[in-house]
């Protein structure tokens, strides 16, 4: 006689290769009937058409037969529901948080990871300005630049002449800028033309080095990461680094870009990683006169932001004044707040803090939360 503990059990042994997680415990499996020697079991995939489907299915039928009593095994395969694939993620986000090696990171600190799909959109601009009118909030704010290969974080705060130091217990004290915490590599050379010619092994290293190795303030709010452009190793070393990290995407108007754009989103969902918004970069230029001209455009921003069902943070439009404080080191929230850009940028920062509010300012149950995840990681 076939027993039901003895299928769940079994059942508890297939583990979705994806999510490296059983699939009892991932919700996936909906049903299961024992007719004498048969046993009918109904799973849920994500999506009906899973590449991963026929590896699960043998992987249920291999470990259900090993069960005394069992002959045969039916399976009905279907698609969960969009409320059941958030549950999935929330469940799996929980596991890969728990089972994630320590950083310096505190656990307080929200991490957004500012991405794109390709190069040239301005992102690197658009992360350091965005985090400095995320301090000029009153939050204090650290700045990543893991664009490892192509850095430009520090030129952009004007931390040309500086070098990262070695603190108390050997690890890297954050160089400071605009009353940011910074950390790049290009604070690691002696010459910003040097060229880095590492590959995804060191790539990953070193994204690891900045967060286990680097004296990060305990007391940070946010800590913003200057992505590389793209789905590589870095993005997925920061998903498995930092599994509370969430992603705000930049794209231009350009349909094309937007496109691209779309594929570092879908990177972030198979990471589990939530993207909590977009902003718009080079969204048209008005002239003098007063006249726009749409120069990449229009419209990739919102579409991009309703296709991935999230908020439109912000439009930010072309301005010199941008590439030109970038250039000297004179970001242009800091020496042109009243600009279009500057506003346009300091809007976006207030709606990205309204969404991840500090986690200090959130209710009793997320402060709970935290306490017992810390209570759980130390035993």
């Amino acid at each position: 006689m076939v027993h039901m503990t003895e299928i769940e059990a079994a059942l508890a042994r297939v583990i979705d290769p994806e999510l490296g997680a059983d699939i009892v415990d991932l919700g996936m499996v909906k049903n299961v009937q024992i007719d004498g020697g048969t046993v009918t079991v109904k799973i849920a995939l994500t999506i009906a058409a899973c590449p991963l489907r026929n590896q699960i299915e043998n992987e249920v039928v291999r470990k259900l037969k090993a069960v005394p009593g069992v002959i045969d095994v039916e399976i009905e395969i279907g698609a969960m529901t969009q409320a059941e694939r958030t549950a999935l993620m929330e469940r799996a986000r929980l596991r890969a948080r728990e089972q994630a090696e320590p950083t310096m990171v505190h656990p307080n600190t929200r991490v957004v990871a500012v991405s794109s799909g390709k190069g040239g959109v301005g992102k690197s601009s658009l992360s350091a300005n965005l985090a400095l009118a995320i301090a000029g909030q009153g939050h204090r704010v650290g700045l990543l630049d893991a664009d490892i290969w192509g850095f430009s974080i520090p030129r952009i705060l004007g931390l040309g002449g500086e070098r990262l130091e070695a603190g108390a217990e050997g690890k890297i004290i954050p160089a400071e800028s605009h009353g940011l915490q910074v950390v790049s590599t290009g604070l690691l050379l002696d010459d910003e033309d040097t060229a880095l010619m590492w590959r995804g092994l060191m790539l990953s290293k070193a994204l690891e080095q900045f967060l286990r190795d680097v004296a990060w303030p305990q007391d940070l709010d946010y800590l913003l990461l200057d992505m590389p452009p793209g789905t590589g190793d870095v993005q997925m070393a920061l998903a498995r680094l930092l599994p509370q990290a969430e992603m705000v995407v930049v794209t231009t108007p350009q349909l094309a870009a937007q496109k691209v754009a779309a594929r570092v989103a879908d990177m972030a969902r198979r990471s589990h990683m939530p993207v909590i918004g977009v902003i718009e970069n080079m969204s048209g230029f008005t002239a003098p006169d007063g006249r726009h001209y749409p120069l990449f455009g229009s419209g990739g921003g919102n579409a991009l932001a309703e296709d991935l069902g999230v908020e439109l943070l912000g439009a930010v439009p072309i301005d010199p004044r941008v590439a030109e404080g970038g250039d000297a080191g004179s970001p242009v929230v800091v020496v042109e707040p009243d600009s279009a850009a500057a506003v346009a940028i300091a809007t976006a920062a207030k709606a990205l803090t309204s969404l991840l509010p500090p986690i200090a300012d959130d209710g009793c149950s997320a402060r709970l939360t935290l306490v017992a995840e810390q209570l759980a990681k130390m035993g």
